[in-house]
C-alpha cells in the first residue's frame, strides 16, 4: 500500500516517487502488482493524453499529482483500474469535507492484470 502524505516538500516527493520506481522495477514481469493507496492526487474525469493508463471513469479535474501518478503508471506499462469502470459520484469520492470532494485513493496494476478487478 502506498501513502502519500500531504505537505512534503519536493524532495520527500521525490525520493517517494524514486522508491516506487524501484520497488516496482524489482518485481518480475511474470508476477502480480498492486498498488493500492492516497495518492493525494487528481486524475481527473477525462483520460485525455493517457488513454491507455486512464479508463475515463472519474471525478474531477486532473493536477499536478495526479499527472504523476498516471506518468507512473504510463512508465510501468500499468493501469489506473478504479478509472476503467463507471460509478456514480458518490461512490468515487474518496475525501470529503465542507470545501471539497475528492477522489484521491486510486489502485493501481500491470494491464494485463486489470481482469481481477
Amino acid at each position: 500500500m502506498a501513502a502519500f502524505p500531504s505537505g512534503l516538500d519536493d524532495e520527500e516527493k521525490r525520493r517517494f516517487w524514486e522508491d516506487l520506481d524501484e520497488m516496482v522495477m524489482s518485481v518480475p514481469s511474470n508476477e502480480k502488482i498492486f498498488i493500492g493507496g492516497n495518492f493525494n492526487g487528481h486524475v481527473g474525469s477525462s483520460s485525455k493524453g493517457y488513454d491507455d493508463v486512464h479508463g475515463g471513469h472519474r471525478f474531477g479535474v486532473r493536477n499536478v499529482e495526479g499527472v504523476e501518478l498516471l506518468d507512473f503508471a504510463w512508465a510501468f506499462r500499468l493501469v489506473v483500474v478504479n478509472s476503467n469502470f463507471p460509478k456514480k459520484d458518490v461512490h468515487l469520492v474518496t475525501f470529503c469535507s465542507l470545501v471539497a470532494k475528492t477522489q484521491i485513493d486510486f489502485l493501481v496494476l500491470r494491464k494485463g492484470d486489470k481482469g481481477f478487478c
